[in-house]
C-alpha cells in the first residue's frame, strides 16, 4: 500500500509539472503566432512557427491526458 501511495505521489507530481510546462508552452505557442502573422516574406519560416508553437503545446497535452486516462 505504501508504493501504491508513492506512485500516486509520483504521479501527481509529473502531472504538476506538465501542466506548469503546458502554460508554458501555450504562452510560447502565442508568441510564436503573432511572429508567424508579422512574417510575410518568408512562407516556410512561417509555417515552422505555426507547426512548432502548436506542436509542442499538443504533445504535452497529450501527455497529461495520458496519466489522467490512468487514474
Amino acid at each position: 500500500m505504501g508504493s501504491h501511495s508513492r506512485e500516486d505521489q509520483k504521479k501527481e507530481t509529473i502531472e504538476a509539472v506538465l501542466e506548469n510546462s503546458l502554460e508554458i508552452e501555450e504562452d510560447l505557442m502565442r508568441t510564436y503566432l503573432i511572429t508567424a502573422e508579422r512574417i510575410h516574406d518568408d512562407d516556410e519560416l512561417k509555417d515552422r512557427l505555426q507547426n512548432f508553437a502548436e506542436g509542442n503545446a499538443k504533445r504535452t497535452k497529450q501527455l497529461i491526458d495520458e496519466l489522467n486516462k490512468d487514474r
